[in-house]
């Protein structure tokens, strides 16, 4: 059976860390690459410096200075039509695409929210957008019924598990651990039913991240982290998974990203 690694990663900024996706490539021997926070529109994406790096097969959505998702991939897909526009703002938050394996396979790559800073529906506009996001997503989810050969990801900008974050006391009211978040997202996976790719090889209480901020004077030695970046695929997918890395490597490249790229490798 043919294996398919797959790669999620918040680039902030896809021509500024270019020489990256190559270090990526390099470190990680992708099949599909799904990016976040790509803040290009379509018409500058770098597709030449892309298909240089051997992935003839893109879908891009993306707008000036914010937002963005963009799939790159060795393996022929077709763009999924009519998935929504999100809260109706038409932000470049979601692309989705079915992917030319056999039995197919559906792939999403989601650029949830992050929220602002203050945990409050009511004083935050960004954080009521984030709940609003989620419960849209929810719903959409639950429409559809559980997922079959689907793989959901992305920087959902929520960590989950007590053992997603550094300290699960000090940040119960910092954004993005928060009870309302927490119980949003655990309501989305039930929605469509899908399994948690990355807690299959490494159940809590290991601490896992996969953000470290860029005001930590040293990251690596504060090590205080979040797990922010998630894959999830479908419960008949499950059992497919064979491996899996946080690529915590990448924290410390110049220029990097305050995320760090995610793989899972599975049978399809």
């Amino acid at each position: 059976m043919p294996t398919l690694r797959i790669v999620t990663w918040n680039i902030n900024s896809v021509r500024l860390r270019l020489p990256l996706l190559a270090d990526l490539v390099r470190d990680l021997a992708p099949d599909v690459i799904c990016l976040q926070e790509t803040k290009c529109p379509d018409d500058l994406f770098p597709h030449a410096g892309v298909e240089a790096l051997g992935f003839p097969h893109r879908a891009v959505r993306g707008m000036k200075g914010y937002n963005g998702t963009a799939i790159l991939s060795r393996i022929p897909f077709t763009l999924r039509p009519g998935d929504p526009d999100w809260c109706a703002k038409g932000d470049c938050r979601h692309l989705g695409v079915d992917l030319a394996v056999p039995g197919g396979l559906e792939v999403h790559n989601f650029y949830v929210p992050a929220g602002g800073d203050i945990p409050d529906r009511g004083a935050n506009p960004k954080f009521a957008h984030k709940l609003d996001f989620i419960a849209e997503a929810t719903a959409w989810d639950a429409a559809r019924g559980p997922a079959r050969r689907a793989v959901m990801m992305g920087d959902l900008n929520i960590a989950p598990l007590e053992s997603d974050v550094w300290s699960h006391r000090q940040l119960l009211d910092v954004v993005s651990h928060t009870p309302v978040e927490v119980a949003a997202l655990e309501g989305w996976q039930r929605a469509g039913g899908w399994h948690d790719a990355i807690r299959h090889f490494v159940p809590p209480p290991e601490k896992l991240y996969t953000w470290w901020s860029y005001r930590a004077r040293d990251w690596e030695a504060s090590d205080r982290g979040r797990r922010l970046d998630h894959i999830w695929v479908s419960q008949d997918l499950a059992s497919h998974l064979r491996d899996w890395r946080i690529h915590r490597t990448a924290r410390g490249w110049n220029q990097a990203s305050d995320h760090v790229p995610v793989l899972v490798e599975l049978d399809v």
